[in-house]
């Protein structure tokens, strides 16, 4: 009945265990449009997104990449999990961004420790800004049409 229980509880806080010593952990990130499901698990390192390695899914954009592996080089688990990713909506630097906030509630879910210091970088952090709507008169959402006085 106590095990019945704790596999409950893991379900519920995104942990899914195959054997002994291979958990997968589970984070959501989001940013702008942009929504990543990442799965965390022990490993060599290895990041995939989309079924594709980070390298060859951001094509060699170095700030993406660096973006990515920040909740992991902040933690120090950088070559120690493995991360696999599916990505939807947004362009590419949204969609790196989401990774990254995936990861770092994985990381938590791995290790409540680690939830001050990925606070502190700001990588639990939801960013709440949006692309704001076309009005009405409008060029854009605030490009008006141009003017000609005469």
């Amino acid at each position: 009945m106590e095990e019945k229980k704790a596999a409950i509880k893991r379900k519920k806080a995104g942990v899914e265990t195959a054997a002994p010593g291979q958990e997968k952990y589970y984070g959501t990130g989001r940013r702008k449009e942009a929504v990543a499901k990442v799965w965390l698990r022990p490993g060599s390192g290895r990041i995939l997104l989309n079924a594709r390695p980070a390298v060859e899914y951001f094509c060699s954009r170095k700030a993406l990449e660096f973006q990515v592996n920040r909740p992991l080089v902040t933690t120090q688990t950088l070559g120690r999990y493995d991360v696999e990713a599916t990505i939807y909506g947004g362009g590419v630097p949204g969609q790196a961004w989401a990774v990254s906030m995936g990861i770092a509630r994985a990381l938590v879910q791995l290790n409540p420790d680690f939830k001050p210091l990925l606070k502190r970088e700001g990588l639990l952090t939801r960013d709440p800004r949006m692309k704001e709507r076309k009005k009405y008169g409008l060029k854009r959402a605030r490009r008006a049409f141009q003017y000609s006085k005469r």
